[in-house]
């Protein structure tokens, strides 16, 4: 039975596998509890092991949180074949399912900004920055002219964006299309006093 759960690994099978075990990790409690030795104890390795692969508490940390922003980015990628207003509301639908799936992930991932490790607000900065040039484009293909207002407003806008996914997603009180149509409301009218 013990050959049976001790397979081999590659190093990236290994590495895959812990980054794995600490995403899911955040399901249930926030990024600042994940430690190397509460990684060792739940994978079943050493704790130099954790460290030969992330040098450090704050490096898995780092690995952890980009795997998570991937499978949101991933996970809401938009669908390019949907004419521009109907992309939008479907990636906010799919961006608002995810959160409601994966509540405690996203919520470790928004708040892990507040672990004041500045390599894991880069990682979380970038996701950000990804759905923010999602809007830009849906924008620009409905007329919008690019500017640093523009740039500013959706910036800001992702950011209220994950509040209220974060204080509506995260239960089942709200219905799932009143978050988008308010959410989808929103940018229009951030978009609108900037280019009205």
């Amino acid at each position: 039975m013990g050959s049976e759960r001790r397979t081999r690994l590659s190093p990236e099978q290994r590495r895959a596998q812990l980054i794995a075990l600490g995403v899911a990790f955040l399901a249930d409690r926030p990024l600042d509890d994940l430690t190397i030795e509460e990684l060792s104890e739940q994978a079943e390795v050493s704790r130099a092991l954790i460290f030969h692969y992330f040098g450090s508490r704050q490096g898995l940390h780092q690995a952890v949180v980009a795997r998570a922003g991937d499978a949101l980015l991933e996970a809401t990628h938009p669908r390019e074949e949907l004419a521009a207003v109907e992309r939008l509301r479907d990636t906010l639908r799919r961006i608002a399912l995810f959160v409601r799936e994966n509540r405690g992930t996203f919520f470790s991932l928004v708040r892990g900004v507040a672990s004041g490790d500045p390599e894991v607000r880069v990682v979380v900065d970038r996701a950000r920055d990804a759905n923010a040039q999602r809007l830009r484009e849906v924008f620009a293909e409905l007329g919008v002219s690019a500017s640093p207002l523009l740039d500013v407003a959706l910036r800001s806008w992702v950011a209220f964006a994950e509040e209220v996914l974060i204080e509506l997603a995260v239960d089942d009180d709200v219905d799932i299309d009143d978050i988008v149509g308010f959410l989808e409301r929103s940018v229009q009218g951030v978009v609108a006093a900037v280019a009205p």
